[in-house]
C-alpha cells in the first residue's frame, strides 16, 4: 500500500490528503498505460474519466473543420484532465493523445464526482485547478491578439522552459517532442514561419532543435530576444 501512496502523492491534488483519505482514492483508481502516438481520449467521445498523469507527457487538442489541429495544452506529470464538464453528460471537450510513454491514473466519472463531493479537501484543490487554467487560457488569448507572431514563439519556448525544463550546466533541456507542425499549431501561425523563427535563434546559438525537444543554450539571451 505505500508504494500506492506514493504514486498518488506525485499528483498535486492529492499531496496533502491524509493516509486514509489516498486509500479511499487508490480503491476507485484504475491504471492504465499508453503508447506513443495513442489517443486517450478523442473529442466528442463520450466522457467516462478523470485522468491524472503520474509519469510521461499528454497533449489535448481540437480540430477544426478543414482537419487542422489545434494545440489546447501540454500535461505533465501530477496534471489533471479534462479540466471541464465533471458534472454535466456533455462529451470529452478536445482530442487527448500521449506524446511519449505515459502512464496514466483514471477515476470514472461517478466515482470522481461521489469523490469531492466527500472529500471537501480534494473538491476545494480542483476549483483552484481549474481557476488556473481559466487563467492560463486568458493569457494566451492575450497572447495571439496583443503579439506578432515571432514573440508569441518565444513565449511559447520561455513557457516550455518555465513548466518542462531541467537545468543542467547552464543548458536548459525541454524534453517536450514536438514538430514545427505542432509548435505553429499551438500558436496560431504556419509551419514556414516557426521554420524561420527556429533556424534564426539556432543561428543565434540561442536554441537547439532535437528529437525529443529542445536544449536552450543561452535563456537569458531568449527572455530579452526581439526578431529583426
Amino acid at each position: 500500500m505505500q508504494q500506492q501512496m506514493e504514486l498518488l502523492r506525485q499528483i498535486s491534488l492529492f499531496r496533502d490528503l491524509t493516509p486514509d483519505e489516498l486509500a479511499r482514492i487508490w480503491a476507485i483508481v484504475i491504471p492504465r498505460s499508453y503508447r506513443k502516438r495513442t489517443a486517450i481520449f478523442t473529442e466528442g467521445s463520450h466522457k467516462e474519466a478523470v485522468f491524472f498523469v503520474q509519469n510521461g507527457l499528454i497533449k489535448t487538442y481540437k480540430t477544426d473543420e478543414n482537419g487542422n489541429e489545434h494545440i489546447m495544452s501540454f500535461l505533465k506529470t501530477g496534471d489533471m484532465f479534462p479540466h471541464t464538464g465533471f458534472f454535466n453528460q456533455h462529451p470529452y471537450p478536445a482530442t487527448a493523445e500521449a506524446i511519449m510513454e505515459t502512464q496514466l491514473l483514471a477515476i470514472p466519472i461517478h466515482a470522481f464526482e461521489q469523490l469531492m463531493t466527500n472529500t471537501p479537501a480534494i473538491a476545494i484543490k480542483v476549483m483552484r485547478v481549474l481557476s488556473g487554467k481559466i487563467m492560463e487560457l486568458q493569457e494566451k488569448l492575450q497572447e495571439l491578439t496583443g503579439q506578432d507572431v515571432q514573440d508569441r514563439g518565444v513565449s511559447f519556448l520561455l513557457k516550455l522552459a518555465e513548466n518542462y525544463g531541467t537545468e543542467h550546466g547552464g543548458i536548459v533541456h525541454v524534453e517536450v517532442p514536438m514538430t514545427n507542425q505542432e509548435f505553429a499549431n499551438t500558436i496560431g501561425t504556419t509551419r514556414e514561419t516557426v521554420n524561420r523563427l527556429i533556424n534564426q535563434l539556432r543561428k543565434e546559438g540561442i536554441l537547439e532543435p532535437q528529437r525529443s525537444g529542445y536544449l536552450i543554450h543561452d535563456y537569458e539571451a531568449l527572455k530579452t530576444w526581439s526578431h529583426k
